[in-house]
């Protein structure tokens, strides 16, 4: 990605921060807010993860992310052992 964050690119970011980790009907909220549908909404989060203008603006979150991918990653790794 470019090195700044479009609007859509800086609420999806907002939204995934602002969200408790245990909330509820986090889809209803998704499409309500964002307007767009949950799986495009969590393509979209993949992508910015990697994208070092997400980093800048949100490191901490950008940070957890790629951590509980790395975990989750590591899980699905061993359980292909």
């Amino acid at each position: 990605m470019g090195t700044e964050l479009s609007e859509r690119s800086r609420a999806i970011l907002d939204f995934e921060g602002e969200w408790p980790a245990d909330g509820p009907a986090k889809e209803d909220a998704i499409r309500a807010r964002l307007e767009i549908e949950p799986a495009r909404y969590y393509q979209q989060l993949g992508r910015l993860v990697e994208d070092p203008a997400a980093a800048q603006y949100a490191p901490l979150l950008v940070g957890r992310l790629r951590r509980l991918r790395e975990k989750g990653s590591s899980r699905r790794a061993s359980l292909l052992r």
